[in-house]
């Protein structure tokens, strides 16, 4: 699709070829990538295991509903454009990320809020990563057809776990060092 009859970005048209390419663009490296999914994880984690924790607190009769309820929405909306083997390893991604915040033992409620410091730590984390693999591509094309910004952003929170597994999974040929 040329960048003149390109669709504005959203949720609902995501060209995930185009986003992992463009991911490459920035994230070349294998080792950005395993950092990205490592800071996400931590994110993820932060915010799951917080709602899991208040329903919990709150008296939810199935509290591991919280977990698995935002997991199977978090698959939907990516298994709308994303190619199958991707949605596999992501549905494999969040089985382990919803078990470890179900095997959680219940805190104290004090004690909940604090699983909400891993956002700003993973969102750290992340960055950091950048200082340590350095190499990128002119982002030039990418940004005229991604621009930068809101909308960006928000398809990247939904689908950068789907594009570093891709890379990391499926695509090693990818892999610079």
């Amino acid at each position: 699709m040329s960048t003149g009859t390109a669709r504005p970005l959203s949720l609902l048209h995501v060209d995930f070829e185009g986003l992992y390419t463009r991911h490459l663009g920035r994230h070349s490296q294998a080792g950005i990538n395993i950092n990205h999914l490592l800071a996400l994880s931590m994110l993820w984690f932060g915010v799951y295991a917080f709602l899991t924790q208040g329903a919990r607190l709150v008296g939810v009769p199935s509290p591991w509903g919280v977990p698995v309820g935002l997991a199977a929405a978090y698959l939907l909306v990516i298994g709308m454009h994303s190619p199958p083997r991707v949605i596999l390893a992501t549905a494999a991604f969040l089985g382990l990320l919803v078990g470890s915040v179900v095997a959680l033992p219940t805190v104290p409620g004090w004690a909940a809020p604090l699983f909400l410091l891993l956002a700003p730590i993973g969102y750290k984390v992340q960055a950091w990563g950048h200082k340590v693999w350095t190499i990128a591509a002119d982002m030039s094309d990418f940004n005229r057809r991604f621009p930068p910004g809101r909308d960006l952003n928000l398809i990247l929170l939904f689908y950068e776990v789907p594009v570093c597994l891709n890379y990391l999974v499926f695509r090693p040929r990818d892999w610079r060092r």
